[in-house]
């Protein structure tokens, strides 16, 4: 003889806040998690640590204007010159935004909800978006106050502050797209973390050959495109023509033009299409 028992499930009454207000929750949640937020003390160490490395040479320019008078790291040289920092704060953390959904097999529970694919893939590239840019950002924002309080002679550099925010946030999302693309074709995370930094050194290493193979054989042209390989130098050659900036390749000299900033934008629409197509197939699993 069966019985039925009252174990207490209760239809839901409240309000429903639809697709848009899921996104935000987990485009909130993603970035908590990428700085180790709600998490063990051990998953906060790696983003932390980076973060105090990003800020040290911030503290050093202050001491150096306060001090000696004069700048210290160009606003506009920043991102480049901090860019392995930047490349293992990506490599290791944008695993943490994508594996753990897939190797736990929980995204077709987000989209049983009234949240898309698309919403899904915008929230998680947004929340590493944030939390690059974050660590570029917050140094820049620490040296420009810090150039405020010290109040140099020379006139304050705030066009070149505000390219190199606007950099920022560019190289920021070119990273967090391409990063969590590489990322999500593993479920692993430690797959994921070599695979995003053996891409990175990958194109670091392809720079100087292909441009001393070009200088060698007179093409000063093709020679110059080859820094565009590399993120870092994409987004500061956008940077140098938009803001005016000097090039800070290790030669100096990019392409002219907006051809840049039209590849900047190509491989972003690439990076995200990939990993809006990645999704839809392990959705459909």
């Amino acid at each position: 003889m069966s019985e039925i028992y009252d174990i207490g499930y209760r239809h839901y009454d409240g309000p429903r806040l639809g697709g848009g207000h899921a996104a935000r929750a987990l485009t909130v949640h993603s970035l908590r998690g990428v700085f180790g937020l709600g998490r063990t003390a051990r998953s906060k160490i790696m983003p932390f640590a980076l973060g105090v490395v990003m800020l040290l040479p911030a503290v050093v320019s202050i001491a150096l204007m306060a001090l000696a008078k004069q700048r210290g790291i160009p606003y506009s040289g920043f991102a480049v010159m901090m860019q392995a920092v930047v490349a293992i704060f990506l490599a290791s953390q944008a695993p943490t935004v994508v594996a753990p959904d897939l190797r736990h097999r929980v995204l077709p529970l987000y989209l049983s909800r009234p949240i898309t694919v698309g919403q899904y893939v915008a929230a998680k590239v947004c929340a590493m978006t944030a939390a690059v840019f974050l660590i570029i950002a917050v140094p820049l924002v620490l040296m420009f106050v810090g150039e405020l309080l010290v109040d140099l002679d020379e006139p304050l550099p705030t066009k070149e502050f505000v390219g190199s925010l606007v950099m920022a946030l560019a190289l920021s999302l070119l990273l967090s797209a391409f990063g969590l693309a590489i990322a999500s074709f593993t479920p692993r995370r430690g797959l994921g973390v070599a695979s995003v930094i053996a891409v990175y050194l990958l194109t670091s290493a392809a720079v100087p050959i292909l441009y001393a193979t070009f200088e060698s054989t007179g093409d000063e042209s093709g020679a110059a495109w080859a820094w565009l390989l590399n993120p870092f130098w994409l987004a500061d050659s956008v940077q140098s023509w938009l803001f005016g900036t000097p090039p800070h390749s290790i030669e100096g000299g990019y392409p002219s033009g907006p051809a840049s900033a039209l590849i900047l934008v190509v491989l972003i629409a690439a990076a995200l299409a990939a990993l809006a197509l990645r999704y839809r197939k392990a959705a459909a699993r």
